[in-house]
């Protein structure tokens, strides 16, 4: 088993599709992972993603947008679950589709960066991967990030990490982020890897999300949750 780790970039806007341009493009938004994108048996699509930011205005955007057939949005503090029924392009369902016949397995979340790319983790057998991304494309580019053997019974949570996650997490651990009372900031987190304080944050925030996702099943909070 292995696993590989790409970063797809469209080749044009910063999106895959007109709504994640439209998010991109708006400078109150920050998207966050894709927790779920799934293509249904209409034709049509359903996301749930996290953002955060303007939430008005992430509103307005979903509201506005003649792709968008249902949304809801649940949160606070600044961060919010987003649950998205939309009409795919060409481009996005052709991607849905692909994933739904690929005999490999996409790990969630789909970090979504700035630029509109997407970062994933694909896991299969090896002959699986030959014909897993299509390269030649002129629509998006393919970048390999990283690869390797797939061993989920050693350090399972800490494996899902990519190498500068694991970076930043084994630094907060050690300067006692995570102690209570907290004995270290992001800013002396930063000053240990070499990045902002921002970026600190950032990195913190997709590692508490990825691995506290591994212990609470969807759906399990009282608060209910928007689903398909």
């Amino acid at each position: 088993m292995r696993y590989v780790r790409i970063r797809i970039t469209p080749t044009e806007g910063q999106g895959f599709h007109p709504l994640g341009e439209a998010l991109s493009e708006e400078p109150s938004v920050t998207r966050g992972a894709i927790h779920r994108d799934e293509l249904l048996d209409d034709g049509t699509a359903v996301m749930l993603a996290e953002a955060r930011g303007d939430r008005d205005r992430y509103e307005a955007i979903l509201q506005s947008s003649p792709h968008v057939l249902d949304y809801a949005v649940t949160g606070a503090d600044g961060w919010w679950y987003s649950y998205t029924h939309f009409e795919p392009t060409d481009l996005t369902r052709r991607m849905l589709q692909h994933q739904r016949e690929s005999e490999l397995v996409l790990e969630m979340p789909i970090e979504v960066a700035e630029d509109g790319s997407y970062d994933m983790t694909l896991v299969g057998d090896e002959g699986a991967f030959a014909d897993a991304v299509t390269i030649d494309t002129d629509e998006f580019s393919v970048t390999v990030l990283e690869t390797g053997s797939h061993a989920p019974q050693v350090d399972e949570l800490f494996g899902t990490l990519t190498a500068r996650q694991q970076e930043v997490l084994e630094a907060a651990v050690r300067l006692g982020y995570y102690e209570n009372p907290r004995e270290a900031t992001h800013e002396a987190i930063a000053d240990r890897v070499d990045a902002s304080p921002s970026t600190v944050g950032e990195h913190l925030r997709k590692i508490e999300s990825r691995i506290f996702s591994r212990f609470v099943r969807t759906g399990a909070s009282d608060e209910p949750r928007p689903t398909p």
